[in-house]
C-alpha cells in the first residue's frame, strides 16, 4: 500500500490514506496509463483509479458494459470521448460522465487529438467484471 502523508499529518491510527495517483505503479497490460488507486488504499467497495491516454489511446481493454456497476468518468485534462449505442459524449476538462449498469460504452482519446486526456475513474462495485459488447450485432 502507497501512503503519502505530510510531515504535519495527524498520525492516528484511523482508516485514512494520502495518495498521490503518479506515484503509483501503472497497471501491466493496460491500453492507457492507469494508477489503481482503489488498490493502494485497499478499498473494497469502490473502484477508483487515475488513467491517462494518449491520442488513439482507450481507457478500458474493450467495448463494453457491466451489469451492477455504476462508474463515473471524471475529465482532469483534455476532452474524453465516449461511443454508445446512442451516440458519442464529448466531455471536457471539469465534466463528468456516468454509465449506469447494463449501458454499454467505450471512453477512448481520438488517434487524432491534439493532447493526451487525464480522467479519474470511479465505480462500484468494484468486482463487477466489464463484459463485452459488440456494436455490429
Amino acid at each position: 500500500m502507497v501512503t503519502l502523508l505530510p510531515a504535519d499529518a495527524p498520525t492516528d491510527d484511523m482508516g485514512y490514506h494520502q495518495i498521490d495517483p503518479e506515484s503509483l505503479s501503472e497497471t501491466a497490460d493496460y491500453p492507457c496509463d492507469r494508477r489503481g488507486i482503489s488498490d493502494a488504499a485497499e478499498l473494497h467497495a469502490l473502484h477508483a483509479a487515475t488513467y491517462e491516454m494518449a491520442p488513439g489511446e482507450d481507457l478500458s481493454r474493450t467495448y463494453h458494459y457491466h451489469e451492477t456497476r455504476e462508474e463515473l468518468f471524471y475529465v482532469l485534462e483534455g476532452t474524453l470521448h465516449v461511443e454508445t449505442p446512442d451516440g458519442e459524449y464529448v466531455v471536457s476538462a471539469d465534466e463528468v460522465f456516468v454509465a449506469e449498469p447494463e449501458s454499454p460504452h467505450r471512453a477512448h482519446n481520438p488517434a487524432d487529438a491534439d493532447k493526451p486526456v487525464t480522467v479519474l475513474g470511479v465505480g462500484a462495485p468494484p468486482t463487477d467484471i466489464a463484459l463485452p459488447y459488440d456494436p455490429d450485432t
